[in-house]
């Protein structure tokens, strides 16, 4: 997993981000290639927010979604 921080700019209707040539080149990403990626906004705290809408609606323990989490994320 690489971490690249950048900022949004607009674009027509839409925003977009930019990924940085050395991150381009290190990880082969080519043109009109799908790529996925995760967005995390500064100043949120996206896991408290994540589980306090489920608090109570859970059927699996915490520790056990936050391990498939992981190894989704780090995969």
């Amino acid at each position: 997993m690489i971490l690249v921080e950048t900022e949004a700019k607009r674009w027509g209707n839409s925003l977009g981000v930019v990924i940085p040539k050395d991150v381009v080149e290190n990880e082969n990403i080519k043109e009109s290639e799908k790529i996925k990626f995760l967005i995390i906004r500064d100043g949120r705290k996206v896991l408290k927010e994540t589980f306090g809408l489920a608090k109570g609606k859970l059927k699996k323990p915490i520790q056990q979604i936050k391990d498939e989490l992981r190894a989704e994320l780090y995969d």
